[in-house]
C-alpha cells in the first residue's frame, strides 16, 4: 500500500517536474475519494534552501534525508545534470532502495538514480534529449528513449517532463487502483494513461549530404514525395548504376534509400496531420504512401502512434 512519499530535491530542480510529483501525491483529494499521502518535501538538510533551475525561484525543504527512512515511495525530481551529486543524497537512495522503498525519477532525476549505483543491469529512460548522455555515462544501463516510462518494479523511470505524469499515476493504479488513478487524473484534466511513446516527440533531422549530385537527389525527392520513386529511379536521376547510388546513399545518410524515402514520407504526414484538414487517405496519397493501411502501418512503426491520435495531440489550432 502506497502511504508516504517523499521528493527528493536537490539544487538546480526543474521546477515542473517537481510540481508533477506535489501535483499526484501533495494535494489533498479525499473528497474525490482518494487516500492522503504523508507527503515529505526532502532536502539534504532540514529547512534547506533549494536553487531551483529558473534564476530566482528557489524552494525550502522542510524535511532532512533521515525523513526517507520510512517512506514507501521516494521521487527524484528533474535536476541539472553533473559529474557528481551529493553523497549524503546519494547515501540516502541507497538505503532507501536497499530497505524495498520504491524509487521514481522524472527527466533527469534518472542521472541521480544511477549515481547512486541503483540501476546498473536495469532498462531505464530518460528525455530524449537526454538519452545518449544517459547511456554514455553509465554504460551498464539500457536506456530505451522511445517510451514514456519504465516500470522495473522497485524502480520506475519516466521519460521528459509530462510523462512524470504518466509515471506517477502508473504508480498510483499500480498500487491503489485504477479508480484511484483516475479520480486523480479527472482533476488534473489529463489522461489517466496516455498511448504512445517518446518517438512521437522527437524531431526528425535530414541526413547532410556532401555529395551534391546525391544531395540534389534527396532535394527533389523531398519536392515529389508523392510519386512513385524506386532505388532504380532515383539512381538513374543521381546517373549512377542502382549498386552504386545504394552504396553511396548508405555511406552519405547512414540507410537505405528505401528507408530514408519512407521516413520522408511519414515526416511529411506529420506536418500535414498537424497543419491541414485532409483526411488520412489523403494525407497517405500526398505523402506517397498510396492507401491510409499503409500509411497506417509506416507511421505507427516509426512514431508509436496511430495517424489519428498524433494528430489529436498535435493538430495546429488557431487562437
Amino acid at each position: 500500500m502506497l502511504r508516504s512519499v517523499g521528493a527528493l530535491v536537490v539544487d538546480g530542480l526543474a521546477v515542473f517536474e517537481f510540481g508533477v510529483v506535489c501535483e499526484v501525491f501533495g494535494i489533498d483529494r479525499t473528497d474525490d475519494g482518494v487516500p492522503s499521502f504523508d507527503f515529505r518535501v526532502v532536502g539534504p538538510t532540514a529547512g534547506a534552501t533549494i536553487r531551483s533551475g529558473i534564476p530566482g525561484v528557489e524552494i525550502r525543504a522542510p524535511y532532512g534525508l533521515d525523513a526517507l527512512a520510512d517512506v514507501d515511495l521516494v521521487a527524484v525530481p528533474a535536476t541539472v545534470i553533473r559529474d557528481e551529486y551529493d553523497p549524503a543524497v546519494l547515501d540516502a537512495i541507497r538505503a532507501a532502495h536497499a530497505r524495498g522503498a520504491t524509487i521514481v525519477s522524472v527527466c533527469s532525476g534518472v542521472f541521480v538514480l544511477a549515481a547512486a549505483g541503483i540501476l546498473d543491469g536495469r532498462t531505464v529512460t530518460t528525455h530524449w534529449k537526454h538519452a545518449a548522455e544517459l547511456a554514455r555515462r553509465y554504460p551498464h544501463l539500457t536506456v530505451d528513449p522511445d517510451v514514456l516510462f519504465v516500470d522495473e518494479g522497485d524502480i520506475v523511470t519516466s521519460a521528459g517532463t509530462a510523462a512524470g505524469i504518466d509515471a506517477c499515476l502508473h504508480i498510483v493504479r499500480r498500487e491503489l487502483g485504477g479508480t484511484v488513478a483516475t479520480a486523480i487524473a479527472r482533476r488534473m484534466v489529463v489522461p489517466p494513461q496516455r498511448d504512445g511513446g517518446q518517438r512521437q516527440y522527437i524531431p526528425q533531422p535530414v541526413p547532410e549530404c556532401t555529395d551534391d549530385s546525391l544531395r540534389l537527389v534527396l532535394e527533389w525527392v523531398q519536392e515529389t514525395l508523392a510519386d512513385d520513386h524506386t532505388v532504380d529511379s532515383l539512381a538513374a536521376r543521381a546517373l549512377m548504376s542502382p549498386r552504386t547510388f545504394a552504396r553511396r546513399f548508405a555511406a552519405e545518410t547512414g540507410t537505405t534509400p528505401m528507408r530514408w524515402l519512407v521516413g520522408q514520407r511519414v515526416m511529411h504526414a506529420q506536418v500535414l496531420l498537424e497543419d491541414s484538414d485532409l483526411d488520412v487517405e489523403e494525407v497517405a496519397r500526398e505523402c506517397g504512401f498510396g492507401s491510409a493501411a499503409l500509411l497506417r502501418h509506416h507511421f505507427r512503426r516509426a512514431v508509436g502512434v496511430a495517424p489519428a491520435d498524433y494528430r489529436a495531440s498535435f493538430r495546429s489550432r488557431v487562437a
